[in-house]
């Protein structure tokens, strides 16, 4: 295990790998590989084949009971034309009704039987659809949780929720539907075409050349209206990001007048998936009234031949009859195919881009034996150590992109509760560095050591456990203030939540609300002010009791009064924990132990405050604006 600076890791992990800022992943190119999707597809399907094996059997089952029926029925047919003929000529008795009410049990024993198949079968693969779903949802929900936040940076949240709600239905829709088709349509076209071929050759040739004209307009289709169902699926997934950042930033867009810009953007949205849904639609559309011209272009062409055979004795009746419905059967499988392809051709673009979701790149793998984080009494070992918080940054460099550095041999040594402060303007690397500390990213050079292990070495969730954030921007979620508060601990009594409460000084406002720490927080979390937001965040952080504390500007959102009393809890919660304090306050922060004062990328001052200010350099300046500005205003008056 590294335990020096000097001993640290070459690096060898960095967000570098495509997605950083700038480094957007489009999804509106047409690269569809049709094949191989559906290779992916029957491939994550394989679990299932037991039961995709019953599903074929029981649909091909189905299937041939329902071919042979025809067949059963000429021979109705012919006893019923055999008998009114002996009786017109005189030579019989009639027609055998006992031999046809033979014929009709048969013929209602074998669809019962053929529904019976098909009810287990539509069951049975309904059950592996519901299950596919299931398990795709569950994969992209895990997958979200694995994603490196560079992803995050260049993706909308209305486009992740495309896939698990938009794209996984598409593939749902389609499995349930059109698996069986497929199976039932090629097994009724292979057992028709046998039993045409059984009652004459002659007729199921003629019937035969509708085939290749039906599958030249199907290829025709499907080649054209291929690229319309892949824009159709890309800007559904479009329209959904730009709908939900818009309505989640709706204030935003009121406020500054963007009402009008945004709906320009949303028509822009609207007006190309409007454009490739209705080509894609019109196109599938074509497929049932053109095929069904051509059947009957060939239904026509075995009447008149069929004719000409009965006339010559070549044929009977009861077969032509057959023969006829056999026409009627062999086209409607031919049109199922050209629909099924129509609706293949949208599960593949659904399907491509769930797996390309689901094949993005993750975080940096952890290390095989991962140091773990020892939080009991028991003496520390190689991969299980008590941390006391000394926190040593050596030569760190970063870049979102690996060719644009932002922050450049970046060193400082923190010891066991200190309370270190990082200034600087905007654009300095303060954030920055604090999600390089957290492992959001990791380093290109360089690295980061918490009581000298790498914290490359640690699991992540160890790692992450021994810090408490309070961001500027709150995260507060749609439910109780209870469990807002435990969040921060998930085991802790109703007691331990009131006493953070306290500390933080929130459970006076809490219990003047009406329902006190059982109110429900809405969806947009406007039922309490942006300072109570951020007092309520503070006391999840209390609460979790961690022993590194990073505070980015977290007293930003309250009043002067309110930020005092939270001050004075702060000070008891940092004592003997090492924090992190990011402020652009400089009065906040005159205590701090250490005070790093960053400009672009890099710490150019280190010190206390009366150091820095006997200086008189850059972190002087900075704090002396902070005073100037009314001075100047003063004078101007």
């Amino acid at each position: 295990m590294s335990k020096t600076a000097s001993e640290t890791r070459k690096p060898m992990r960095g967000p570098g790998s495509g997605h950083g800022p700038g480094g957007m992943i489009m999804h509106g190119e047409k690269a569809k590989d049709f094949k191989g999707t559906f290779k992916k597809l029957i491939r994550y399907m394989a679990k299932y084949k037991f039961s995709l094996i019953i599903v074929m059997v029981f649909a091909i089952a189905s299937t041939i009971f329902s071919i042979v029926g025809p067949k059963i029925l000429g021979k109705a047919t012919n006893t019923i034309f055999t008998g009114i003929m002996s009786k017109i000529t005189g030579t019989g008795t009639g027609v055998d009704f006992g031999y046809i009410q033979n014929i009709m049990l048969w013929l209602v024993c074998l669809y019962l039987v053929s529904a019976l198949f098909s009810y287990i079968q539509g069951y049975i693969m309904t059950g592996v659809s519901m299950k596919v779903t299931y398990h795709l949802r569950r994969e992209i929900a895990a997958k979200i949780q694995r994603l490196p936040f560079q992803y995050y940076d260049t993706t909308s949240n209305g486009e992740v929720l495309s896939h698990i709600t938009n794209d996984v239905d598409a593939i749902s829709q389609s499995l349930n539907q059109s698996v069986t088709q497929i199976i039932t349509s090629v097994t009724t076209i292979v057992g028709i075409l046998i039993m045409m071929f059984s009652i004459s050759w002659q007729m199921t040739l003629v019937a035969l050349c509708i085939v290749p004209v039906s599958m030249g307009f199907i290829l025709t289709i499907v080649k054209k209206s291929q690229k319309h169902f892949t824009a159709q699926q890309t800007y559904l997934g479009h329209v959904n990001g730009h709908i939900e950042e818009m309505y989640a930033s709706h204030v935003v867009v009121k406020a500054f007048n963007g009402e009008e810009d945004s709906v320009k953007a949303f028509d822009s949205y609207n007006d190309t998936l409007y454009s490739s849904a209705w080509k894609s639609q019109f196109l599938s559309g074509l497929m049932m009234p053109v095929m069904s011209f051509i059947g009957n272009l060939g239904y026509v062409a075995v009447c008149i031949l069929g004719g000409y055979l009965a006339v010559n004795g070549r044929i009977s009746v009861g077969d032509i009859q057959a023969f006829i419905q056999y026409v009627r059967q062999f086209t409607q499988p031919m049109t199922q195919v050209a629909n099924i392809s129509n609706v293949l051709q949208q599960t593949a673009a659904a399907a491509e881009r769930v797996f390309a979701f689901l094949e993005q790149p993750e975080e940096v793998p952890e290390s095989v034996s991962p140091i773990r984080v020892n939080t009991g009494d028991e003496p520390d070992t190689e991969l299980n150590v008590h941390i006391q918080g000394s926190v040593q940054f050596a030569h760190v460099h970063f870049g979102y992109r690996p060719d644009q550095i932002i922050i450049n041999d970046f060193s400082a040594n923190i010891q066991p509760g200190q309370k270190v402060a990082i200034v600087g303007p905007t654009g300095a690397g303060k954030t920055t560095m604090v999600k390089l500390l957290m492992r959001f990213y990791d380093v290109n050079e360089g690295a980061i050591l918490v009581d000298g292990y790498d914290i490359r070495d640690f699991g992540r969730n160890d790692l992450r456990s021994l810090f408490g954030m309070v961001l500027q921007d709150t995260w507060l979620y749609n439910a109780s203030i209870t469990d807002n508060i435990r969040y921060g601990r998930l085991d802790a009594t109703d007691e331990e939540v009131v006493a953070a409460a306290k500390a933080a000084q929130v459970h006076h406002f809490v219990r003047t609300l009406p329902d006190g720490y059982n109110m429900i927080l809405n969806e947009e979390i406007s039922n309490v002010s942006q300072g109570q937001k951020q007092l309520l965040t503070i006391a999840r952080v209390i609460l979790a009791d961690p022993q590194i504390l990073i505070l980015d500007e977290a007293t930003s959102s309250v009043d002067t009064r309110t930020e005092i009393l939270i001050q004075k809890a702060m000070d008891n919660l940092m004592k003997g924990r090492t924090s992190f304090v990011i402020a652009h306050r400089l009065s906040t922060i005159r205590d701090a132990d250490m005070i790093l004062v960053m400009k672009d990328g890099d710490i150019v001052e280190q010190g206390n405050h009366e150091e820095l200010l006997r200086k008189n350099g850059f972190y002087a300046n900075l704090y002396n604006s902070q005073f100037e500005k009314p001075e100047v205003l003063e004078a101007g008056v």
